[in-house]
């Protein structure tokens, strides 16, 4: 029994010497370790043996194993560490850098369009009172918007007063228009992007969380034309020079008139493409909703100091996702925050 392990260790010497890739290792590996070796044979024969036999060898045995094993994992982690095995047939790594989420690209697209047209961006806070998120926005203590059910209203232990009211999670990014006017001198064009929150049932088309851009202008001479301009510009910039608007009469408390603005379908357009039989997106009606706008009640103004005989404004509000849906054909918001990247990747620019 001692000829045969010296046998083994002499030849496992000599051919560990002989190492020179990374086969030669695993096939070294393989022929004294494996299953089959004929080390672990050695274990098979020991019943032959007198039981202090058995203890003796059964002990030579294992320190040879784990002599052969020590050697070859040393060997593994050296040649890991210094490279020494390089097989250049073998696939090269790929290294995945993280992007930007789809709804944060759009909302910049967005601001970048304003931005162009003479607005400045403004982040808001997402903590509001009631003064600012409702009261200031011509919003009358009953509308059904400033139920429980409709808004996340906060126990933050704030200071709360009769004018602020209680705070919550703002139901939309119109409070930053009024914190606007408020420190502001007309003339004033901003546009203020960020999250809202309303407690609504997630679906294909509602989440609880979602994103806004709102915008408005306040100067001297400010009419409905100029909104419609403002507007017509952003479409065409946005979704291409070929896009029509249409505003449908709509009511909102803080604007007046107040209107929901169309544009033609980006997909068929609004019609035209013959080759498209049943539009999947505007359901062959031609168009698709995008926003809501209007010019700035005097009650909104009035509550913000500024005169509302002299100065007239408007504005508008659009959601991120809503936007981000039509341009590229989604038809799920959930899809923006699941995180599953085979959805994610379509969107990765280089």
């Amino acid at each position: 029994m001692k000829e045969a392990l010296d046998k083994i260790n002499n030849e496992f010497q000599k051919d560990y010497e002989s190492i020179s890739t990374q086969q030669d290792l695993e096939a070294l590996k393989i022929k004294y370790l494996g299953r089959k070796s004929e080390l672990n044979g050695l274990f098979s024969n020991m019943s032959k043996l007198s039981s202090q036999d058995r203890g003796l060898f059964g002990k030579e045995i294992n320190l040879l194993k784990q002599k052969i094993t020590d050697t070859i994992n040393s060997k593994i982690l050296s040649a890991e560490k210094n490279e020494l095995f390089f097989d250049v047939t073998l696939p090269g790594t790929v290294n995945t850098f993280a992007t930007e989420h789809i709804l944060i690209t759009v909302l910049k697209q967005i601001c970048s369009t304003f931005e162009q047209l003479g607005f400045s961006v403004v982040e808001g806070t997402e903590m509001e009172d009631e003064w600012h998120n409702f009261s200031a926005l011509n919003i009358p203590l009953e509308h059904p918007s400033r139920d429980g059910f409709d808004t996340f209203y906060l126990d933050s232990g704030a200071t709360i007063t009769e004018k602020t009211g209680q705070y919550l999670l703002r139901s939309h990014t119109s409070p930053s228009q009024i914190r606007m006017m408020e420190n502001l001198t007309p003339p004033i064009a901003v546009v203020s992007p960020g999250r809202v929150y309303r407690p609504d049932e997630v679906d294909a088309t509602h989440s609880f969380m979602f994103h806004q851009v709102e915008g408005f202008v306040v100067d001297k001479n400010i009419s409905f034309a100029n909104l419609k301009g403002v507007l017509l510009k952003f479409a065409r910039t946005f979704f291409g020079p070929e896009v029509k608007l249409r505003f449908r009469p709509s009511f909102f408390p803080f604007t007046e008139p107040s209107a929901e603005v169309d544009v033609s379908c980006i997909i068929c357009g609004g019609g035209k493409n013959k080759q498209i039989k049943k539009c999947p997106v505007c359901k062959d009606s031609g168009w698709l909703e995008i926003l809501g706008c209007g010019m700035i009640h005097p009650n909104v103004l009035k509550d913000c100091k500024i005169d509302f005989k002299k100065y007239q404004g408007f504005a508008f509000g659009m959601g991120v996702e809503r936007v981000a849906m039509l341009r590229y054909g989604i038809d799920d918001i959930r899809l923006f925050f699941e995180n599953d990247k085979r959805f994610l990747e379509q969107f990765y620019v280089e």
